[in-house]
């Protein structure tokens, strides 16, 4: 059992949220639910602690509290960059990343977006911003606020973002399509400070491999209208 001091120490679970992934929450400041939600209580419970949650509109900000010591843990797509400074948990939700582009776009599949003249809008510091930083050769990362905003007000040719928004969005603004397949898979995983001890590191790790291998967390997304599907299977990486 990890200590209240090492993980908690304000007596407090101070649980850093991305309200920015529509996956994870609902995207309310008023009154937050998902998932993401749901473990930070099912933590709090366990550690007999209270707990807070600390909203925040990117992931990046959510990574910043963390490092910071404004909150106690976090939850996030697995990153190396991050990894440097955070230790995660294993994977509890698969997601997709998926691109947007206009009907009379040439380009029909993920595969075909890494090219010279491609302008594509992500949202700043997110997992797949990230991950396109260090995989495309050619094509040009335009960041913003969101990645769909930017396409729109900039006229980039692809939008990129997690699949179910990108989906929600593509529905909502006729002239638009989905290019087939993923451009990556997006791990979701709670993650705390390397500065804890591996105590308690090792604490929250066995916490969620216990929520994924007993299906709490495919309930959990039911719940909340998510396909269950989504849960990672016990083991993943």
């Amino acid at each position: 059992m990890t200590s209240i001091s090492d993980l908690a120490p304000t007596g407090v679970l101070r649980a850093s949220i991305n309200l920015g992934n529509a996956v994870l929450t609902n995207g309310s400041s008023d009154a937050p639910a998902g998932i993401t939600i749901d473990i930070a209580h099912e933590l709090g419970e366990r550690l007999g602690v209270p707990v807070e949650l600390v909203l925040w509109d990117a992931a990046r900000k959510s990574v910043d509290a963390v490092r910071d010591g404004a909150a106690d843990v976090c939850f996030l797509a697995v990153d190396p960059i991050r990894a440097e400074e955070l230790a995660f948990t294993a994977p509890y939700v698969l997601i997709e990343g998926a691109y947007a582009v206009r009907e009379t776009s040439p380009l029909r599949s993920a595969g075909d977006v890494d090219r010279d003249g491609i302008r594509i809008g992500v949202k700043l510091g997110s997992a797949y911003d990230l991950h396109l930083t260090r995989s495309l050769d050619a094509a040009e990362l335009v960041r913003g606020s969101d990645g769909v905003e930017v396409f729109a007000e900039q006229g980039l040719e692809v939008a990129a973002g997690i699949a179910q928004p990108i989906e929600a969005y593509v529905a909502a603004n006729p002239g638009l399509r989905v290019l087939e397949g993923a451009f990556m898979q997006i791990p979701q995983a709670v993650a705390v400070s390397r500065r804890h001890d591996a105590v308690t590191i090792s604490w929250v790790r066995s916490v969620i491999d216990e929520l994924i291998a007993t299906g709490w967390v495919a309930k959990a997304l039911a719940r909340h209208g998510h396909d269950p599907a989504l849960a990672a299977p016990a083991g993943a990486h």
